[in-house]
């Protein structure tokens, strides 16, 4: 191959990376050197002692696989011409091999060669921190994905909770340990009051506070609990500076707890607010009319 037919051929695009070096195929190689790429080969195994692994190394079958679907093959290959997986040279290997063919196209080959290898190590070395802040978009561009996805299915499972505690139910059992659960059902039972809830439970404190912050705007509470020092003074002016308007008062004559949602729906309810789901317990909607029958007893 005379050198001038070499100047139309990008040697660079030829050079890739296998196994964390730079390498060139059999193909291109025979290619350069203008001969088959099975002569090319062929004298290499008549010298193999001077091709090391670090020099020459065959291809696996997902190297092999990876690299057709990334670049051209020739028809011959993808039509099975090819009954081989190729063999990969370093540069060192490739310097090698104008020994092996001795030509002086061989010589002029090499010399090419080599300076291209040499010409891709500099481009590498000079857009090393080009090449680290793509590494690093793509890496934030994968986490990005992969946090996309996540939300994704916390969304589906939002939706699927959303169904699964709508307020339809009349009566319903929460086992130890599905304390979100309850706290997220009764929380919906709040959040469906549009004037007025009352709570009578005799073990209030500061995290049921917390739970009826979830109520709508402009819907008065009132709790009616026995042990009034759980709750003091300054927890229910906080309270009303951001949610008003709550009222705390005592009573000694119950011993259930119940939750009136706008003077119309009765829940009676197994266990204190402050301790749904720490164990077994049930809820059921009672007939209203004993809202005022429970209201007269207080």
């Amino acid at each position: 191959m005379p050198d001038n037919s070499l100047q139309t051929i990008n040697i660079e695009n030829k050079i890739l990376v296998i196994r964390g070096q730079q390498v060139m195929l059999d193909r291109d190689l025979a290619e350069l050197y203008g001969v088959e790429t099975k002569v090319l080969n062929q004298a290499v195994k008549r010298n193999i002692e001077r091709f090391p692994e670090r020099f020459m190394f065959r291809l696996n079958e997902n190297e092999f696989h990876f690299l057709r679907s990334q670049i051209v093959t020739s028809k011959t290959e993808t039509r099975g011409g090819r009954q081989y997986l190729p063999y990969a040279f370093s540069e060192q290997g490739c310097a090698m091999l104008s020994a092996v063919l001795k030509s002086e196209t061989a010589i002029q080959v090499s010399i090419k060669i080599m300076d291209a290898f040499v010409a891709m190590r500099h481009f590498l070395q000079n857009n090393a921190q080009i090449f680290a802040e793509l590494k690093s978009v793509r890496q934030h561009q994968i986490e990005t994905d992969v946090h996309l996805n996540e939300t994704n299915l916390r969304i589906d499972e939002l939706f699927d909770r959303m169904d699964k505690y709508a307020i339809d139910d009349t009566q319903g059992i929460f086992f130890q340990g599905q304390i979100f659960d309850a706290y997220a059902k009764f929380e919906s039972f709040l959040q469906s009051a549009t004037k007025e809830i009352v709570l009578i439970d005799n073990y209030v404190d500061l995290s049921v506070l917390q739970r009826l912050t979830k109520k709508q705007p402009g819907v008065n509470v009132t709790i009616y609990t026995q042990h009034t020092n759980r709750l003091n003074t300054q927890d229910v002016n906080a309270f009303n500076a951001q949610y008003p308007t709550l009222t705390v008062r005592q009573t000694t004559t119950m011993h259930d707890r119940f939750l009136i949602i706008d003077n119309t729906i009765l829940y009676h309810i197994g266990a204190s607010l402050k301790d749904l789901g720490k164990k077994c317990f049930a809820f059921e909607i009672l007939d209203s009319s004993l809202i005022t029958a429970i209201m007269g007893n207080l």
